[in-house]
């Protein structure tokens, strides 16, 4: 391949998936590309870019950028983002009013062959008698189109349901299917697959409580970072949650979102952290009883009553704030990838 060939290719890919090459990777277009030349019957690298500027060349650039943003992926993977998920995320859900319509909305962006949403799923069904009754809907996307068939089917091999997956929940959630082993209809019903570039517009896939995009950032430029982050945060609610990859971060990218402390890869939105350290206006009483602190688990004494210039009789109670991170604690404001 030559230099010209990989520039091409480089500018392409980018443009197209928002994807970012640098001139060391260019082993991973050779061997992602390679196997694409070979169906097309073509000899080189270098024969495949002349295919891909035809102008009857869509077909095949579609199949290229599939080819490069198609990542293996496996269950649990990284226990840390479902440990969080389990002790934090889905605790502080349940204390908002969230609690009252019982509804919960998860995106799984760039998804791959479905293992994280499907382990997110199994996560829920484990949680029955906390979430039993709740309406949930799992939403998973991805560019490759290849990929999502997979997801769809649920149908994994050997290899793939031991790579992550507790030998009890394969036993639990899996039948086999001559070789292969397929995940329970009951789970598979919960997420629903869709084909999206995230470069295109988020606001069709609607509004989130939880945003999963790991290890997806690491491939892109600064600017499309903070592009992403920031149209991630329009889709995600106030009081809602965004999982980064263990390597990624939104420090020096994003003022949308805030480190959750002592969870690493968990981010909350600024405005609800900010939401919880600001004071709480409070009226008083006349009997003076200590105000309740905003998480419920103790008291903070109010301060004496100050009369207000005015003659009003305001007073300004200030509890202590909740930590971001706090488990079941509510907030005040209540492409694929690359291996």
């Amino acid at each position: 391949m030559t230099p010209v060939d990989f520039n091409y290719l480089r500018d392409m890919l980018k443009q197209r998936s928002g994807l970012v090459l640098a001139e060391e990777k260019q082993y991973l277009l050779e061997s992602r590309l390679m196997p694409v030349a070979r169906e097309q019957n073509m000899e080189s690298l270098s024969e495949l870019v002349a295919a891909l500027q035809k102008p009857d060349g869509e077909s095949l650039r579609k199949t290229v950028t599939q080819a490069m943003t198609i990542n293996e992926s496996f269950f649990y993977r990284d226990k840390t983002p479902f440990e969080n998920f389990r002790n934090i995320m889905i605790p502080a859900m349940l204390a908002t009013p969230r609690a009252a319509s019982r509804t919960l909305r998860i995106w799984c962006a760039a998804a791959s062959t479905g293992q994280e949403p499907y382990s997110l799923a199994i996560e829920i069904k484990e949680m029955a008698a906390q979430l039993g009754n709740w309406n949930i809907e799992i939403v998973a996307t991805d560019l490759s189109e290849e990929v999502l068939e997979k997801a769809k089917a649920g149908l994994y091999s050997q290899f793939e349901v031991q790579r992550g997956l507790p030998i009890q929940l394969m036993v639990k959630y899996f039948q086999q299917t001559g070789s292969l082993w397929q995940i329970d209809s009951s789970i598979r019903s919960m997420v629903s697959y869709k084909h999206f570039n995230l470069l295109d517009d988020y606001a069709r896939l609607g509004t989130f409580d939880i945003i999963f995009c790991r290890n997806v950032l690491i491939y892109f430029d600064p600017p499309t970072k903070t592009d992403m982050l920031a149209r991630m945060a329009q889709r995600l609610r106030p009081d809602g949650y965004l999982v980064l990859g263990a390597a990624e971060t939104v420090i020096g990218i994003s003022e949308e979102f805030k480190p959750v402390t002592d969870a690493r890869g968990l981010y909350a939105m600024q405005v609800a952290a900010a939401a919880a350290a600001a004071p709480v206006r409070a009226t008083p009483s006349a009997s003076a009883r200590p105000a309740p602190s905003v998480s419920g688990l103790g008291t903070t004494p109010a301060k004496p009553a100050t009369p207000a210039a005015a003659g009003l009789g305001a007073v300004t109670a200030t509890p202590a704030a909740p930590a971001v991170s706090g488990v079941g604690t509510p907030t005040v404001s209540g492409i694929t990838k690359l291996a």
